[in-house]
């Protein structure tokens, strides 16, 4: 079995202990930015009811109809800016973890399995919360072209 530099399995699962405390944070950023997720697909949903109005609709609707949709765009760059700050918490949470975890392992003498399993863990948590941020911001945007796309129908 491995040892770690202080030559107990003990201080090992200690690491691995104190690393897996900020869990609890991600997991409740993972909870929001599901909320903020689909919170962002009703707005979508309403953009797409509103936009199919629009063609039909006599000036005064018209009209109505411009303000609710530049409501629904400020409601989608809200909802970016929170999808924004909960996974750069997140990333700050997986890094924080991961210096944690690679400072431990500079003061080990050998590396086990164990901790190449945990670090790699944590490196794809990061990265899936990054590609998750990179997709709900395409989402918001094309909500935002909708919408624009929408307004800008001849009247």
């Amino acid at each position: 079995m491995f040892q770690s530099a202080t030559g107990d399995p003990e201080s090992i699962a200690h690491i691995i202990q104190v690393a897996l405390a900020p869990a609890f944070l991600l997991s409740a950023l993972a909870t929001l930015l599901n909320v903020f997720s689909t919170r962002l697909g009703r707005v979508a949903d309403k953009v797409d009811a509103l936009s199919a109005s629009l063609p039909g609709a006599d000036a005064e609707a018209r009209a109505t109809l411009a303000l609710r949709l530049a409501y629904l765009r400020r409601r989608s760059l809200l909802l970016d800016g929170a999808v924004v700050l909960a996974s750069l918490g997140g990333v700050m949470t997986g890094a924080a973890v991961l210096t944690l975890f690679v400072g431990a392992l500079r003061d080990a003498s050998a590396a086990s399995v164990l901790f190449a399993c945990f670090g790699l863990a944590l490196v794809c948590t990061i990265l899936a919360i990054l590609a998750f941020l990179a997709e709900i911001l395409l989402a918001g945007r094309g909500i935002r072209l909708e919408v624009e796309r929408k307004q800008d129908v001849p009247r």
